[in-house]
């Protein structure tokens, strides 16, 4: 294996197309395949109902030949990492992989996403004990061993070994033969172990599914076929990436974001993050000098290869080779080729050991965003407006000896694009998870969603409007702990050409007497009574285009829908809504005509 599964393998044997796009349907079915099973497997909502894994199939050489599409690209993306890692490991200590292992894997600084996110890895072996591939699945686990319960909000932990287990490419089975030690460590070092420990026998089992169904294709095509169809794919993948680059106009473009980090800390927060996208023909750097230092005690820090790689290759996927343009493309490691990651070690989008970054998701989303942002010059009508940040939230709690834990992602929103309005309540950019219905989480935990509901007259203006965040309030019903890692108090999702800038979020704790306090994005775990109970709210993007250009037709849908009012009907859009329900259309004429002078 060499690289990071990016190199351009010449392709030695002709494969007509019918024949490789055949392997590729076969191909994404077995990653898809992987991902259902895994799902209808685990205990965990996290993985069962928010979908938070990956699923993927790589070649020898450490390229991906194809990913599970219903999971997170957050997941999916970082698997040849992962791999990549665990050679990197494994020649380190002189060992050797043997069919019948199985590989745990999640260390940060070798590949993976970071230290939740756990990988397991089956070597596939074909006849005469011949490697042939690796199957992977790699999920976010509820709980690792960190300082505090749960596998988020870890905002406290001081360096790696404060977030919890650290698995570097260890054989979870050696031949076939249970490491009955390691699952041991497992079970004794993991808050709610039954959850977490089944979660990854879901894994194994997962990706041993992979594998199997891969050697049921070699066997039907042969192993020099297969191959020659997953080069032409690759290079099928790279060439569109580099036709769409090469619309672009040569040039460097740039732009900046912030990060809240940790508003109550004044050495801790306004991190920066610095983008400039430099276009050079087919090929594309994104560079990120002037990003802020590395924060070596609290962990922000995002892993260079694992989670800014994905966030990067994510966002250019998206906006340059959309599938609403282009329809169905092969995912896999062909699109990246024409793409170069420059970032300077030692900063937030390099740390180096042992730099904490258990709370990457954050800022790795504003280094999306603000990729986008950058952008606007090159391709305006191909980007959208400032997105809206998500939270996530850690409740827990203890049943006489057992711990309860569960794991909240608080959607965002994104801002509008040209031609759409944005999309309310969702994740966004490189996250792809989806909310945990409240009657999932009401028969599992002591918890009860009191309000679940998109926020009132909160919509960005714009003649594409940006979407709306959530508000959901949670009452505790016994006891019990949160943290919270988040983002989007202090900085606004940014508008683009006239449209207004998005709302900020907020997070709110009310004691049991109704009082309410306002809590930062970055939380530590703390205590809270029953009774007590949490309110977050969501960030709403931002709008795109001149909100007086917005049809009025729009304008009253969204009065009558309820999203925004009719003050801010007039006051935003310059349109005259009637107490019926109706549009005064000489009286939004003239308002118009009077806010456009």
């Amino acid at each position: 294996m060499s690289g990071n599964g990016t190199e351009n393998r010449s392709n030695t044997r002709a494969i007509d197309p019918v024949t490789a796009n055949v392997i590729q349907g076969a191909l994404e079915n077995i990653a898809i395949e992987m991902g259902y099973k895994l799902m209808r497997m685990s205990y965990s909502s996290i993985i069962r109902e928010s979908e938070d894994f990956g699923a993927a199939i790589i070649d020898t050489q450490g390229r991906q030949l194809c990913e599970s599409k219903q999971s997170t690209p957050l997941q999916s993306g970082p698997i040849p990492g992962y791999v990549k890692g665990m050679h990197q490991l494994f020649e380190e200590r002189g060992d050797v992989l043997r069919p019948g292992d199985v590989i745990i894997h999640n260390s940060a600084y070798h590949g993976a996403s970071h230290g939740p996110d756990v990988a397991f890895i089956v070597p596939i072996f074909a006849a005469k004990d011949k490697l042939v591939g690796y199957s992977v699945t790699t999920a976010h686990h509820l709980d690792i061993g960190a300082l505090s319960p749960g596998s988020c909000g870890i905002v406290d932990a001081m360096d790696a070994y404060a977030e919890g287990l650290q698995f570097k490419a260890l054989k979870a089975y050696n031949q076939g033969v249970k490491n009955e030690a390691l699952w041991c460590i497992l079970r004794d070092n993991i808050r709610a172990s039954d959850l977490v420990v089944g979660d990854m026998e879901a894994q194994v089992a997962a990706s041993r599914i992979g594998a199997d169904r891969f050697l049921e294709l070699i066997e039907r095509y042969d192993l020099a076929t297969v191959d020659a169809a997953a080069d032409a794919l690759m290079d099928y993948s790279e060439r569109l990436m580099r036709q769409a680059i090469e619309e672009l106009p040569d040039g460097n473009y740039s732009a900046v974001g912030h990060l809240d980090g940790f508003l109550d800390d004044p050495a801790r927060r306004d991190f920066k993050i610095a983008v400039t996208v430099e276009v050079s023909g087919s090929d594309l750097t994104v560079d990120l000098t002037g990003t802020a230092d590395q924060c070596d005690d609290r962990p922000i820090n995002m892993p260079l290869e694992g989670t800014v790689d994905c966030a990067i290759w994510l966002t250019l996927r998206s906006i340059l080779l959309d599938s609403a343009v282009y329809g169905s493309i092969p995912q896999n490691s062909g699109l990246v080729r024409p793409i170069t990651i420059v970032a300077p070690e030692g900063c937030l989008a390099n740390p180096n050991f042992p730099a904490p970054t258990i709370a990457r998701f954050a800022p790795g989303n504003i280094v999306a965003d603000t990729l986008m942002k950058a952008l606007t010059e090159a391709v305006p009508t191909k980007v959208g407006a400032g997105v809206g940040n998500l939270k996530v939230v850690a409740f827990s709690g203890i049943k006489g000896e057992q711990h309860w834990v569960h794991m909240e992602i608080h959607e965002g929103s994104y801002g509008g694009r040209y031609g759409k309005d944005g999309m309310d309540a969702v994740d966004t950019l490189y996250a792809n998870t989806r909310n945990n219905p409240i009657e999932d989480i009401e028969p599992h935990t002591p918890l009860r969603v009191k309000r679940y509901e998109l926020r009132d007259d909160a919509a960005a203006a714009g003649r594409w409007r940006g979407g709306i965040g959530s508000i959901r309030e949670v009452e505790f019903l016994e006891d019990s702990f949160i943290s919270v890692e988040g983002d989007g108090h202090k900085f606004a999702p940014w508008g683009y050409d006239g449209g207004a800038e998005g709302n900020t979020s907020s997070l709110d704790y009310m004691d049991a007497d109704g009082t309410r306090n306002s809590l930062p994005s970055m939380m530590p775990s703390r205590a809270v009574k029953a009774g007590e109970s949490l309110a977050l709210t969501g960030t709403c993007g931002g709008g795109y285009g001149d909100p007086l250009t917005r049809p009025e037709t729009d304008v009253l849908e969204d009065v009558l829908d309820g999203y925004i009012s009719h003050q801010t009907a007039k006051d935003d859009y310059g349109v005259i809504i009637t107490p019926g329900g109706e549009i005064d259309s000489a009286a939004t004429a003239q308002q118009r005509g009077a806010a456009g002078k």
